[in-house]
């Protein structure tokens, strides 16, 4: 099945135009809704990018995440522009990628003062992993003349909220600072673009260069010349790590490792569970005995929908046993339903669909790890169909 490209999104036109250059073959692409975005392949790769703008601010960015995952179906979503530093030890120039990002501006308001109540949205653990290898290569930056100090990639908590910060003695500055003291960087997106990740199942990552301080020197001439140099540092590190992310889609798993993958679950099968509820796939059950099916068969349509109904007592079993609230029950339900509509439509384009519905559905029910397995494996068999 052919593999979806890496959507890179902007704010910023300098922050698109930084990723522009280094695609080539590029083509408008245009949403249905009108939203534009171009698709070109990474110069002297065979990566593919869909690249769009958002505009400022968290929920545009959410808006158009939503609708580039929808369409493209990505190996990956990453954000990539300027950022502001909040502590004087990030230099500019430096990359931050997201370890976490914080929507800030959650909060309550009480007699005593704002406490904060932020959301969080962690980074998938393997691009995390491959962002930091990358980083220690220490292979992506641009040669830039007249500057000997490269840019490094840091990896911390970045701040999303609705305002631009630019003091350090402002009320807003100095509480941000209280209660986000390992934020590196300060932005505008990357809770919008977090979220939609989180709601699509898609893997999310934000790469930002430092432009300023955050301090009252926004654009001055000292942040007019660095932002070109800071955007384009964020571009460099986001087209390596796009390229990596594809390369390992490309690459296939080595026969040795789904071996040591199947004595793993085999073991892991044969175990005795006590007092526990089990959600699993099988091929048969007998009395308290599960037999996994060993017969290797591509799924067909038929299959995948006896699957999803399947799927459906599940959901009433989690529900029953005070797993699922009924909100996300009943959301659930409307997204699988969805699914199954798509499913009984027999081809490739409504599979495509049913796959981002089942990964909106997990991200829906992420809290509970046994309909996570079975999402997982309805997703890779919708895949198979597309």
């Amino acid at each position: 099945m052919p593999k979806g490209p890496v959507v890179i999104l902007t704010a910023l036109n300098l922050e698109y135009q930084s990723v522009r250059q280094r695609l080539a073959d590029l083509q408008v692409h245009r949403h249905e809704r009108g939203t534009r975005f171009e698709v070109g392949i990474v110069r002297g790769t065979s990566c593919r990018v869909a690249l769009g703008l958002t505009n400022k601010g968290n929920h545009s960015a959410a808006v158009i995440a939503e609708r580039a995952i929808q369409e493209f179906s990505p190996v990956a979503v990453l954000f990539v522009g300027v950022a502001g530093a909040l502590w004087d030890a990030t230099r500019l120039g430096d990359v931050v990628m997201a370890s976490h990002v914080y929507a800030y501006h959650g909060g309550t308001s009480e007699d005593d003062g704002l406490k904060a109540r932020p959301r969080v949205w962690e980074a998938p653990h393997g691009i995390s992993q491959l962002a930091s290898h990358l980083a220690r290569l220490d292979e992506w930056a641009d040669p830039t003349p007249g500057h000997e100090d490269r840019p490094q990639v840091r990896f911390g908590a970045i701040a999303a909220g609705e305002v631009v910060q630019n003091s350090r003695i402002s009320a807003e500055a100095k509480w941000i600072r209280k209660h986000y003291n390992d934020a590196l960087a300060i932005e505008m997106e990357a809770a919008g673009v977090a979220q939609a990740g989180h709601l699509s199942g898609a893997p999310v990552a934000i790469v930002r260069g430092i432009s300023d301080r955050a301090d009252g020197t926004k654009n001055s001439s000292e942040d007019r010349n660095w932002q070109p140099r800071a955007a384009a540092n964020a571009a460099a590190f986001a087209i390596r790590l796009a390229v990596e992310l594809v390369g390992e889609q490309e690459t296939p798993v080595p026969q040795d490792d789904r071996n040591r993958s199947a004595h793993r679950l085999d073991r892991s099968v044969s175990n005795t569970v006590h007092n526990s509820t089990v959600g699993i796939m099988a091929g048969t059950v007998t009395g308290s005995s599960v037999h996994m099916s060993t017969v290797s068969r591509a799924p067909s349509p038929t299959d995948l929908i006896t699957e999803l109904n399947g799927f459906r007592d599940q959901l009433g079993w989690h529900r029953a046993e005070g797993v699922l609230d009924e909100d996300t029950h009943r959301e659930a339900l409307t997204d699988l339903d969805s699914a199954l509509r798509s499913a009984r439509e027999h081809t490739p384009e409504s599979s495509k669909r049913t796959v981002m519905t089942l990964k909106r559905l997990r991200g829906l029910v992420a809290d509970c790890p046994a309909l996570v397995a079975a999402l997982t494996s309805l997703v890779a068999a919708a895949g198979d169909l597309a």
